[in-house]
């Protein structure tokens, strides 16, 4: 009788053994399963990290060949169609001393404003185009220098003002050109439309927030002002910068506001 329950107290021990064992393999088949999960996770990571690196290469080396196109167009636009200008002009100043006739004269004083313009405007699509422009303090400097000259043939009063500044603060290239063409636009709005003989510029930086703000002293923007090309065009700028573009206007008074995220 004891020997039958020693052989069964052997069998429940062994019994009780084979099942650990059992126990242990399978945790241990679960580690390892889950240790070739974590190896097989880390080198689909791995992977995913080299090929999203590949492609910012790729991506870094596109954009620095857009660059490096813009630049030679730039280069070449200075060198070809900027010597032709200039060229034109001395042709057209040559012809203005020998010619007698008033009304050639007035015909030669056109050809010298139209090529005037078309050097201002090559020099803007230069500036535009040149990537080592992209900063806020660029794009300010720019358009003062040009609000300056503009404003200073209308005889209209100016001031600029700068608030939180950050000159070498980056800014896209588009961003920048359409800021520009839209402050363009409304220095030219208030040219033909306010009667104002004042205007303030005022530049504002809130972190990544950059705001322009132009007001005038003039009679205000009448209903039928407001459906303009030149405002529409703001308009449609500024919202493919994801920006906004407002107007507010009193009797006396009219600002355009101009905001947008750097």
């Amino acid at each position: 009788m004891n020997q039958l329950q020693d052989d069964i107290k052997l069998a429940y021990i062994i019994a009780i053994g084979v099942m650990m064992l059992f126990v242990c393999f399978i945790i241990f088949v679960v580690l390892m399963y889950n240790r070739r999960q974590l190896l097989f996770l880390k080198e689909k990571q791995l992977k995913e990290s080299e090929y999203q690196n590949k492609l910012l290469q790729k991506e870094l080396e596109k954009q620095k060949s857009i660059e490096r196109e813009r630049e030679r167009i730039s280069h070449d636009m200075h060198d070809d169609l900027g010597a032709g200008i200039s060229a034109l002009k001395l042709q057209a100043e040559f012809l203005k001393q020998r010619l007698l006739d008033e009304e050639f004269k007035t015909d030669i004083e056109e050809l010298l404003k139209t090529s005037e313009e078309m050097n201002l405007s090559m020099r803007e699509m230069l500036w535009s185009l040149h990537s080592g422009n992209d900063t806020i303090g660029n794009f300010i400097n720019y358009s003062k220098n040009y609000a300056e000259n503009f404003l200073k043939k209308t005889g209209i009063q100016f001031q600029f003002e700068e608030e939180n500044i950050v000159h070498d603060f980056p800014i896209s290239t588009e961003l920048r050109r359409n800021m520009f063409l839209c402050l363009k636009e409304a220095l030219n709005n208030v040219y033909k439309h306010s009667k104002a003989n004042q205007l303030s510029i005022s530049f504002k930086q809130n972190e990544k927030k950059l705001t322009i703000e132009i007001s005038d002293n003039g009679i205000g923007m009448k209903e039928e002002h407001r459906e303009g090309n030149g405002l529409r065009n703001m308009n449609k700028r500024m919202q493919e910068c994801n920006g906004r573009f407002k107007i507010l206007s009193k009797e006396k008074e009219t600002i355009l506001l101009f905001e947008v995220v750097l």
